[in-house]
């Protein structure tokens, strides 16, 4: 005889964070730039990847880029995972503009992005990806990496821009406008839910050890 059982109706809980940080931080790193984590970053990769693994995830996803498997690798390891790479979800293409220094190339990136709150999603400068661009490559695989667990805990390791346009994308009371609030220090936890449908933000911003006991804690 068979028993019907119900269905998982616990949220799957995604650990979205950005990588590491980098050996060159004082530089603009888009897609075409694939450098690797410097001795900072592999630090603060073993931390997270200590705090996070008592989480038991159901799996750990990464992209393709460097600075991402770099950060990903250990967190896996840890929770005797290898991580899942998603090609699709690397950083914005920069263009010419990939590897500048910050400071000499902060004020034309920032005035295209400016234009975003505005409405303006197809604003980019010139080789770079706009928001609407960067949307529909990122949020459809995001969406399918959390449909694949439900119920579960998953962890993904992505890159600054990329988690501003999920969170204004998807989360319930964000849009394009709150981009700039949306922090994204390096190996920073946002604890996110969703239910099959929706999308909402339990916490931002957190350091992996805040969620150390954290393991059982889906609402």
């Amino acid at each position: 005889m068979t028993i019907d059982r119900p269905a998982d109706t616990r949220p799957t809980r995604v650990l979205l964070l950005r990588h590491a940080q980098t050996s060159a931080p004082d530089r603009f790193h888009g897609a075409e730039s694939d450098v690797g984590l410097g001795p900072e970053g592999w630090l603060q990769a073993q931390e997270a990847a200590e705090a996070l693994a008592g989480l038991r995830p159901g799996a750990v996803y990464c992209s393709a880029m460097r600075r991402a498997r770099e950060t990903a690798g250990p967190i896996a390891a840890a929770c005797g995972l290898d991580p899942i790479v998603v090609p699709e979800l690397h950083e914005r293409r920069m263009g010419p503009l990939s590897g500048s220094p910050i400071a000499e190339v902060r004020a034309e990136v920032d005035r295209f992005i400016d234009r975003w709150g505005t409405g303006d999603h197809d604003a980019a400068h010139e080789g770079g990806e706009s928001y609407r661009a960067i949307r529909d490559r990122v949020v459809p695989p995001f969406v399918s990496l959390a449909e694949r667990h439900p119920g579960e805990t998953v962890i993904a390791v992505l890159h600054g821009v990329v988690i501003r346009v999920l969170i204004s994308a998807l989360i319930d009371g964000f849009s394009p406008a709150d981009y700039r609030r949306i922090a994204i220090r390096h190996v920073a936890v946002n604890d996110l839910r969703f239910d099959g449908e929706t999308w909402r933000a339990e916490a931002l911003d957190l350091e992996p050890t805040a969620l150390l006991g954290s393991a059982s804690g889906l609402p």
